[in-house]
């Protein structure tokens, strides 16, 4: 089963994203659009902009890690355009 590393941006603040990994990608956006990720709530609803696929839970977490160094956020912005 893969396991997704992944990027949401709050469709009421544009400029605020959330980075995370799952195993079900659309069910992990459903409970982030359902309130149930408390850090997070108050920017809901939420889309996801970005998706990336590892083998093991083990290696979405590092990429995860690794998108939220200033190296990670640089990647992200250039494959997002932002």
């Amino acid at each position: 089963m893969p396991f997704y590393t992944y990027v949401v941006q709050s469709l009421t603040d544009s400029s605020y994203f959330y980075k995370g990994h799952c195993e079900y990608l659309n069910k992990r956006l459903s409970q982030h659009n359902a309130g149930q990720t408390k850090s997070i709530k108050h920017k809901i609803p939420f889309k996801i902009v970005h998706f990336e696929l590892s083998k093991t839970r083990e290696e979405a977490i590092i990429k995860e890690k690794y998108w939220k160094t200033a190296a990670g956020r640089r990647y992200l912005h250039k494959i997002l355009v932002l």
